[in-house]
């Protein structure tokens, strides 16, 4: 009798010592983060380091525009963990409820006209005149794709609040005339290689992207960059309209201050792995300080929607953002 309680009592004990060591295994395997272009650098530092860390833990990401992201886990049913868009609109209106359920909000932008030494009056171009340099003949510049990458209807959007800005009626239609639609790409980053090999003497960028890959850029008035909230009254005059979420359906995007949004996707192939690598984005020693870093700001602390929304959020994230209400 004794014997077998004995048994028992140590069988009950290994039980619980391999539980206990299954609650605190290491997590592993592979990490898929859907994310826009303009991520890829600070991202591939952030992956470096992650990794360094957990080195059981393999971060794959995929960037592209972030429309397009979208697309692959809404219509392709790719599988993915974590999906980081340059719009965070974006993932309101393509991901949540079905495949999200909740939106972060961790960082900001503004968009910049760059170009190179090779580029046609790189030496006469100012904030006064760039929009003359652009309708030149000869002149060959280019913007990514509005119904795949934000920095594409953000663009546009420059360009027309431009034509309110400096009061040159007709001026958002003149600039595109003069825009083959050839030099129209998928996503914001594919147009650096053009201007670095001189086949493309502007190209519309993000202020990161232009830091990150050493690019000269021109720094647009505040009223038309759609890099500062103070200005959201005058930046919501600006509309594009783009493809929803099914073929045939179009919705007007509409003006606003560039802000980027990060979730968990609900089918998430490895939930666990996933949320550390969000916890490390967005701590502020972590991703958040990598971004400030190479020229986007980040918010400290990041945000969300509402308290509501702070609910829906893995337990080890609540405590690294704030409500907006």
């Amino acid at each position: 009798m004794k014997s077998t309680f004995v048994k028992i009592f140590v069988l009950s004990l290994l039980i619980m010592v391999l539980n206990l060591s299954n609650c605190f295994a290491e997590p592993k395997g592979k990490v898929i983060i859907f994310h826009a272009g303009s991520l890829t650098l600070p991202f591939y530092k952030m992956e470096k380091i992650f990794e360094a860390k957990y080195p059981k833990i393999d971060i794959v990401r995929e960037p592209a525009g972030s429309r397009r992201c979208a697309r692959k886990i809404t219509d392709l049913k790719k599988a993915c963990d974590i999906m980081a868009s340059a719009d965070y609109t974006v993932i309101d209106e393509m991901l949540i409820p079905e495949y999200a359920n909740f939106n972060i909000q961790f960082a900001t932008n503004r968009v910049v006209l760059c170009y190179t030494d090779k580029s046609r009056y790189a030496n006469e171009i100012n904030p006064d005149n760039w929009y003359k340099i652009l309708l030149k003949k000869g002149v060959v510049w280019g913007h990514s794709d509005p119904n795949a990458d934000p920095c594409g209807y953000r663009s546009l959007m420059v360009m027309q609040l431009a034509e309110k800005y400096y009061k040159m009626p007709n001026l958002y239609k003149k600039l595109l005339a003069n825009r083959p639609k050839k030099n129209i790409r998928p996503k914001s980053v594919e147009l650096i290689s053009l201007l670095k090999t001189g086949n493309m003497d502007y190209a519309w960028e993000y202020l990161s992207v232009a830091v990150q890959h050493e690019l000269k850029y021109l720094d647009l008035p505040k009223e038309i960059n759609l890099g500062f909230p103070k200005y959201s009254d005058f930046y919501k005059q600006a509309k594009v309209k783009v493809t929803g979420k099914k073929p045939g359906i179009f919705i007007t995007k509409q003006g606003k201050s560039i802000t980027y949004g990060v979730t968990l996707i609900k089918q998430s192939p490895n939930k666990e792995a996933a949320i550390l690598f969000l916890k490390y984005l967005l701590s502020p020693d972590g991703g958040l300080k990598i971004l400030d870093n190479m020229g986007q700001p980040p918010f400290v602390p990041p945000i969300v929607a509402n308290k509501k929304m702070i609910k829906l959020l893995p337990e080890s994230l609540k405590g690294l953002v704030k409500a907006k209400d």
